[in-house]
């Protein structure tokens, strides 16, 4: 199985443990990720709320280049996912947008490839497969899994069901992970409110937080680096304003599923964390 691999901007910085782990559960999992020549910035939300045609064009670029290695296209980050699959659908439905976008980009693009987040590259696995090769059970890790908002809408590219998705929960049980039943799997963390109102995403973070925590969760699986940085780097800034004092990890599902399959933890990013990830390393032993 090949794919064409968009790395995204954040990837490459404060997401850079979904980048390492991604790459290396792949090459665990005999997937191959061949890089973007020439990659550019999808626009994130940013760019679409900026305007339209922006947004679209800065996603079909890089899907014309896809296009060109005649290659399905998957990247990690629900961002980028969101926009490269909405733009790819939008491509296809709008003949008039799809002109004025060619135009824009002079890369002409008519909607030739698929587009797959991550986690459906992986979910799309054999279970039996990845079961095979499960040589460290996380059968003492109990996981709320956070799906976040960007893959479970808007309707035309959601990944899996919008009030209660599944795909990572039954991921990480194959490698014997137990998932949580919990109120905020699919509940917005703020996303990039927290650098225009801080104040917003602290309300919501630390409400994850109060779910995850009264689930009794060890930690949380995370498929966003957005929803990640969130969690992660402002868990210590949420006990402060709130006086709580949460200790919950937050992983990307990758680095979970790359353990189980015997890849090092400096190889997959824990030593790189806001919040300790060593409580979770001693449960999987």
């Amino acid at each position: 199985m090949k794919y064409a691999y968009f790395p995204g901007c954040s990837e490459h910085s404060s997401g850079k443990e979904y980048d390492l782990s991604s790459r290396a559960l792949c090459r665990a999992l005999d997937v191959e990720l061949v890089e973007i020549p020439d990659w550019s910035c999808c626009g994130s939300t940013p760019g679409h709320s900026t305007s339209h045609l922006l947004g679209v064009a800065l996603a079909a670029r890089n899907l014309a280049i896809i296009e060109g290695m005649g290659l399905d296209c998957t990247t990690p980050c629900a961002a980028c996912y969101q926009r490269l699959a909405m733009a790819n659908v939008e491509m296809q439905t709008n003949p008039e947008l799809c002109e004025k976008v060619n135009w824009a980009t002079g890369k002409p693009y008519h909607g030739g490839i698929r587009v797959k987040s991550m986690l459906e590259v992986i979910c799309e696995l054999d279970p039996a497969l990845i079961a095979a090769k499960t040589v460290r059970s996380l059968r003492n890790l109990k996981v709320a899994v956070y799906y976040g908002c960007l893959m479970v809408r808007p309707k035309e590219i959601q990944v899996d069901d919008p009030e209660n998705p599944m795909l990572m929960d039954d991921l990480l049980q194959v490698v014997g992970a137990r998932t949580v039943n919990w109120n905020s799997k699919t509940e917005c963390c703020g996303a990039s409110l927290a650098i225009s109102n801080e104040d917003v995403v602290l309300k919501l973070t630390q409400k994850i937080f109060a779910d995850a925590a009264q689930a009794g969760a060890d930690c949380i699986a995370a498929a966003c680096p957005l929803c990640h940085f969130n969690l992660d780097m402002r868990q210590k800034k949420v006990n402060q304003v709130f006086g709580t004092d949460y200790r919950l990890p937050v992983l990307y599902f990758t680095q979970l599923v790359g353990l189980a399959v015997g890849l090092k933890p400096s190889a997959l990013g824990f030593n790189t964390h806001f919040v300790d990830t060593k409580q979770v390393l001693k449960l999987v032993g």
